[in-house]
């Protein structure tokens, strides 16, 4: 990362490019809070010098007790516009077991603003901080009892554990069992997917098996699928050792990047499973990853998600499990599942288009607001007109989340975009004026 220099240009921390001058509207000061990682004598020297070494000026320190660990917290309010803050921040951020930035000194906000991934190597931050690894298992699951399955669950949970971007995605040797248990999954869904799935689902899917290795006798690779994804969306497929939060699971979504498992279910009950497995993922998520229309709407959440509120992010995750995970939408007069956990679910899929559920348009402040079950079928379903349709609401949506900035992500450099500031605005549409004159002259020579 380039450094700030007394003269010549400069890091904008709002967007992450360098830029000549000062900008008035920017704002000034950074609030952070942080617990070191050990609570001793001179832990707080020891961070503290780390602002020195960065040469970034403190303008306020405080001390309080921590609400959610023993022993104390820190506030330190920084100069932004002294020194190399953006280092400063990444290697506070090292040494701490709890790091947040409060604020950047945007006028009339005293809200959190919760810390999120810039950049799509971000992820390494969070990828591992899962809230069960993939080996444990609780005591209801099929393969608890089952020591063998235990520890091929160990396997696929430590080669995520390991696993950092820009890494080859890990390569998989399923055992005769694993693919059998896949096999018959595949057939009985296939069996539904021309009745049931949506028209996106049934026109990828053949793709997929022509592409991808999709075949009874076959578990494809995270790496061909990921492969794919990539060349028809930008969308790509990244190995997870367990379950993440709902923020940092979203925040993923931002980058157009989906945490996949690789492990299978138990043998025992192969058309059923308590929590996603690689059955789930390739065959409910990744074929709609390859829609354009769908792929914006996942992203359009993941992108609400950032910086948003607790309270939020839970709307947000309950409207991505009404969507994303068991949505239906409306083709040709007819009501077709699009959500991966009715698309990888026999039993559920031939459920969802029966009399029985109750049938809700979907509309994300209501959706975000409806509870759920996971552990049974759903009694209530939302229905979406289109992908189209469901991304406008969508952002409509994200626009009423109480953010003091807007983002955007910038698919050349990976990188989410914190629009806060007039200059960076101004260019910004300059640079779509310029595209639109583009579509325009390739109109006219039609």
């Amino acid at each position: 990362m380039l450094k700030r220099r007394d003269s010549g240009p400069t890091i904008k921390e709002g967007g992450l490019y360098i830029m000549e001058g000062q900008d008035p509207e920017e704002p000034k000061n950074m609030c952070l809070i942080f617990s070191p990682e050990r609570e001793e004598s001179g832990a707080l020297a020891k961070v503290l010098k780390i602002f020195n070494d960065h040469d970034v000026n403190l303008l306020h320190i405080e001390s309080r007790s921590s609400v959610r660990n023993p022993g104390y917290e820190f506030m330190v309010e920084c100069d932004s516009k002294t020194g190399s803050l953006a280092e400063a921040i990444e290697a506070v951020r090292e040494k701490c077991r709890y790091f947040n930035i409060i604020s950047r000194d945007y006028k009339d906000n005293e809200a959190t603003v919760p810390w999120f991934p810039r950049r799509i190597r971000d992820l390494d931050r969070f990828a591992n901080q899962i809230l069960s690894y993939g080996a444990e298992l609780d005591s209801d699951h099929p393969g608890f009892t089952d020591e063998k399955y235990r520890n091929r669950r160990k396997y696929f949970a430590d080669i995520a554990f390991n696993y950092r971007h820009g890494q080859p995605l890990p390569h998989v040797d399923y055992s005769e069992e694993e693919v059998k248990t896949w096999g018959i999954v595949f057939k009985n869904l296939v069996k539904l997917y021309p009745t049931h799935a949506c028209r996106e689902h049934n026109h990828v899917f053949p793709l997929l098996i022509d592409n991808c290795g999709y075949r009874e006798d076959n578990i494809p690779q995270l790496e061909d699928v990921s492969n794919f994804l990539k060349d028809c969306t930008g969308f790509t497929l990244r190995p997870v050792a367990g379950l993440l939060s709902s923020r940092d699971f979203l925040a993923g979504l931002a980058f157009r990047v989906f945490h996949s498992t690789q492990y299978i279910r138990h043998s025992s009950r192969p058309l059923y499973t308590p929590e996603p497995d690689v059955c789930h993922e390739l065959l409910g998520h990744a074929p709609l990853f390859a829609d354009p229309s769908f792929a914006q709407f996942s992203q359009e959440i993941g992108l609400a998600s950032l910086g948003a509120p607790d309270e939020y992010i839970e709307r947000l995750a309950t409207c991505f499990w009404f969507t994303v995970e068991f949505g239906l939408c409306r083709q040709n007069g007819n009501i077709k599942a699009f959500g991966a956990g009715l698309l990888s679910s026999f039993g559920e899929l031939e459920y969802c288009l029966s009399d029985k559920p109750e049938l809700r348009e979907f509309e994300p402040a209501k959706t975000g607001e409806q509870k759920y079950p996971i552990t049974e079928f759903q009694p209530v379903y939302f229905v979406a007109d289109s992908f189209d349709d469901a991304k406008e609401k969508m952002v409509r949506y994200a626009n009423t989340i109480p953010r003091p900035f807007g983002v955007r992500y910038n698919a050349y450099t990976q990188s989410i975009e914190i629009l806060d500031s007039r200059r960076q605005l101004a260019n910004l549409m300059q640079n779509i004026n310029m595209e639109f004159e583009i579509l325009q002259n390739a109109f006219k020579k039609l």
